[in-house]
C-alpha cells in the first residue's frame, strides 16, 4: 500500500494583477486576480499561472478561491498538475489550503493526489508551504 509523502519548500510571487468585478468601493465586493508564483523545494516550478476570485467582506478582510497550474516537477518527477486553492485574509496576511485537482497530473505525475497549505504574513518576500501527496505507487521507485 502506498505511503503518502510529505514535502515542502518556499515560493515567491510576482505580477499581482487585480481588477474589480462591479463597484470597486462597495463592501462586500468581488475582484479577480492573476499572479505568477515560483516554487522551490519539493515542488519545482519556475513560473506558475494562478487566477483567484476574491470576496472582500471588509477593509483588507475576506476570502478567495482559485486555480493554479504548476508545470515543472515534484521531488524529481517531471510533469504538471493543477491546485485548487481556498483561503482567508486579513490585514496581517493570508492562510491558504490547496488540493490537487483529480486527474490533472501529467508526465511522471499522472495519478497525483494530495493537499497542502501555507501561511503568508504581509511583508514576507517568500512563503513556506507544505504538501502531502501520493502517486498511487511506492514513492521510493
Amino acid at each position: 500500500m502506498p505511503t503518502p509523502v510529505e514535502t515542502g519548500g518556499r515560493f515567491t510571487f510576482a505580477n499581482w494583477q487585480e481588477s474589480p468585478v462591479g463597484a470597486a468601493d462597495a463592501v462586500p465586493r468581488l475582484a479577480h486576480a492573476h499572479v505568477n508564483n515560483a516554487f522551490t523545494g519539493g515542488i519545482a516550478a519556475a513560473e506558475t499561472a494562478c487566477d483567484y476570485t476574491i470576496a472582500y467582506t471588509g477593509e483588507n478582510l475576506g476570502s478567495y478561491s482559485g486555480m493554479e497550474l504548476v508545470s515543472g516537477g515534484l521531488d524529481g518527477r517531471k510533469g504538471s498538475f493543477v491546485l485548487e486553492e481556498r483561503g482567508t485574509f486579513d490585514a496581517g496576511g493570508t492562510v491558504c489550503r490547496f488540493e490537487v485537482v483529480p486527474g490533472s497530473g501529467t508526465g511522471d505525475l499522472v495519478g497525483l493526489t494530495g493537499s497542502g497549505g501555507f501561511t503568508y504574513r504581509h511583508g514576507d518576500t517568500s512563503v513556506a508551504y507544505t504538501f502531502v501527496y501520493d502517486l498511487g505507487e511506492d514513492p521510493s521507485r
